[in-house]
């Protein structure tokens, strides 16, 4: 099969097509003929040699794909509602950027009513870490606020639609006024450009001083103590990513005060029955929002796969509006 590689670590123009054997399915796994593959973050991370690869896990970049299976245990796969054949989206803790992909069953999920499989592969790792960390993690209410910083990021424009279509009041943070536009018109009902205004301060008056319930948060360094001093009491912080530095410093009396919980998370090193629980809080909670395209995939460009170290330099320029997708 082709299949990008990571030639050595560095730039985006490290990024081959190369040729690797056809992977084949284990116990508990599909394999899907690929015909869209999302790049992430992570890939970005990894490339530049800042994201070991997990234990077992293919070094080819990716970590979402969508396609149709193709082969896998026949009588395992009609137990997880599966079928050869099938147009599938799933979550993978590597080997995504390639024509020929294995996928634990547990973590794969059909191709929402509708959508196609660019906007199929855009879906998996920003659906599953937004629904792990604000609803399960940090438990955002109908009623709640929730803060996201990066709106206009795949993550962002996830989290915007989601805690909007459930029935929260939701602020982001982008870096230019045309981007914070995209966040309103996502459903966002505020938009802080952080260029140009104290993100802290802005949600503190837009809540009436009470501050918000939730921040979903990519940057972690300096933003940190801004965050903790904008949140409400029993407020929840979840740092997904650290963007901005391992390290912070804030106002540990605020902690305390108004009983604050500081949590996060990382995705792919977690096992299978961990996503597989969340790929089925997708499926019964979500997937009907995106086929009545209540909820909606963001897709910026698609590239093909021969191209991959432009949609990389992309990534890296920050000038996109959602995710990012390589087809084969």
């Amino acid at each position: 099969m082709k299949a990008v590689e990571i030639t050595q670590y560095g730039a985006p123009e490290v990024l081959r097509l190369g040729q690797r054997p056809d992977p084949q399915p284990g116990a508990g796994e599909v394999l899907i003929r690929v015909a869209a593959s999302g790049v992430n973050r992570p890939d970005v991370l990894q490339r530049t040699g800042n994201y070991p690869v997990p234990p077992g896990a293919s070094d080819i970049p990716g970590l979402e794909v969508a396609g149709e299976i193709v082969a896998g245990d026949v009588q395992a796969m009609a137990a997880a509602g599966l079928k050869v054949g099938q147009p599938v989206c799933a979550l993978v803790a590597g080997g995504g950027y390639a024509q020929l992909c294995v996928a634990p069953m547990g973590q794969v999920l059909p191709v929402p009513q509708g959508l196609t499989y660019v906007e199929a592969a855009s879906l998996p790792e920003t659906f599953f870490t937004v629904w792990s960390n604000v609803f399960d993690r940090a438990r955002l209410q109908p009623g709640e606020s929730l803060l996201v910083q990066g709106g206009t990021s795949g993550i962002g424009v996830t989290a915007i639609q989601l805690a909007k279509a459930l029935g929260s009041t939701v602020i982001a943070t982008a870096g230019s006024d045309e981007k914070c536009a995209a966040c309103v018109k996502l459903g966002a009902d505020h938009a802080i450009n952080y260029r140009t205004q104290d993100f802290a301060e802005e949600a503190k008056k837009l809540t009436g001083g009470a501050g918000v319930n939730v921040v979903l948060d990519m940057v972690a360094g300096l933003y940190v103590a801004r965050e903790v001093e904008c949140l409400a009491e029993e407020g929840r912080l979840v740092i997904i990513a650290v963007q901005g530095g391992l390290k912070a410093e804030f106002n540990a009396g605020l902690v305390l005060r108004r009983r604050l919980v500081i949590t996060g998370s990382t995705l792919r090193p977690r096992p299978v029955a961990f996503k597989a629980a969340i790929a089925a809080g997708l499926r019964e909670k979500v997937w009907p929002l995106l086929a009545a395209k209540t909820v909606k995939p963001v897709v910026h460009k698609t590239f093909a796969a021969a191209q991959a170290a432009e949609a990389h330099a992309l990534m890296e320029s920050n000038l996109h509006i959602g995710k990012i997708v390589l087809t084969w």
